[in-house]
């Protein structure tokens, strides 16, 4: 099947593998709770109750096994995949999960940070509905994650450093299409 941006084999990747150096509280910001959920629990909850598709946490630094394991359900599709060389950051994690969703056979990924508990589900389907290139939430003017990555922007991501596509929506802003979205 010949991928274009029209297409529609979309997977979700949540980025949980940084070492959340910059977090000041106890323990890993993953972690830390929320209403009384883990941070990590809360945005990839978000994620799968999106129903976009698959779901794929990519880890490292953290143990989250047991909180990815109390989000799997009946009709949930959610995978780990671990990055070991998370510390070289966060672009070694979204290519870890491209990686994935191309072995799951998706032409477009909407990628979001677990970092990020206040992203609402109406932010990330309104960002996967997108058919341009690069689609980015925007809050308030500002782009943050969620964003969806066609099939023919991902060899143009980096490999490593800490801008995933960052870079790619600086660099492309042509390909870009810029989505208001509720929440931060």
């Amino acid at each position: 099947m010949d991928a274009t941006p029209d297409s529609t084999a979309t997977v979700a990747i949540v980025l949980a593998a940084g070492g959340g150096t910059r977090f000041r509280g106890d323990g890993h910001k993953l972690a830390a709770r929320l209403d009384g959920d883990p941070l990590a629990t809360r945005a990839i909850r978000t994620a799968v109750d999106a129903a976009i598709g698959v779901v794929v946490v990519v880890t490292g630094a953290a143990d989250l096994d047991e909180q990815i394991a109390s989000l799997k359900g009946p009709g949930i599709e959610l995978h780990t995949v671990p990055n070991p060389a998370w510390a070289d950051g966060q672009a070694t994690s979204l290519q870890a999960g491209i990686a994935t969703a191309t072995r799951l056979g998706a032409d477009a990924v909407v990628v979001g940070l677990a970092a990020q508990p206040f992203v609402t589900v109406e932010a990330w389907r309104r960002v996967a509905a997108s058919r341009s290139p690069i689609a980015v939430a925007t809050y308030d003017g500002e782009a943050r994650p969620p964003v969806r990555l066609h099939a023919s922007v991902w060899p143009d991501l980096p490999d490593s450093g800490d801008e995933g596509a960052r870079r790619l929506i600086r660099l492309r802003p042509e390909l870009v299409e810029r989505i208001p979205c509720p929440g931060s």
